[in-house]
């Protein structure tokens, strides 16, 4: 009986965790932001496409063995925060596409990157 009560506290701790916002968008420069000072476990991935069984693209996450190393092999990296992008580099948000935000990774060059967001995991503001 404890093994199950634990058990079911934890799917509801994890169900709690995934639904958080984490990031904003700017209302005015269409800017994507995650703050560096959150006080929450979470790990949200940026997807290939608009669905996620696609190729996860970036992450963000609260643990370190997510982010140390790229541990998820995203092409765009795997970070805390936006913050810790490299220098030149931001997210633009695009739109909306389903339950999806349309989001534009530009390296500092002025490489072009699309990719989809789950939409509970930002607000706009």
């Amino acid at each position: 009986m404890n093994k199950f009560i634990l058990s079911f506290f934890i799917l509801f701790v994890a169900s709690g965790v995934m639904g958080q916002t984490i990031g904003r968008v700017d209302k005015k420069t269409k800017e994507f932001y995650v703050a560096p000072d959150q006080k929450m476990v979470y790990r949200v991935f940026g997807y290939q496409f608009a669905n996620v069984s696609t190729r996860e693209m970036i992450c963000f996450s609260s643990s370190a063995n997510d982010v140390r190393d790229n541990y998820n092999k995203c092409p765009l990296g795997s970070y805390f925060n936006t913050n810790l992008l490299k220098q030149g580099d931001r997210i633009v948000y695009l739109g909306k596409v389903g339950n999806f935000g349309k989001m534009n990774f530009i390296d500092g060059s002025g490489k072009k990157t699309i990719f989809y967001l789950p939409k509970s995991s930002f607000v706009i503001k």
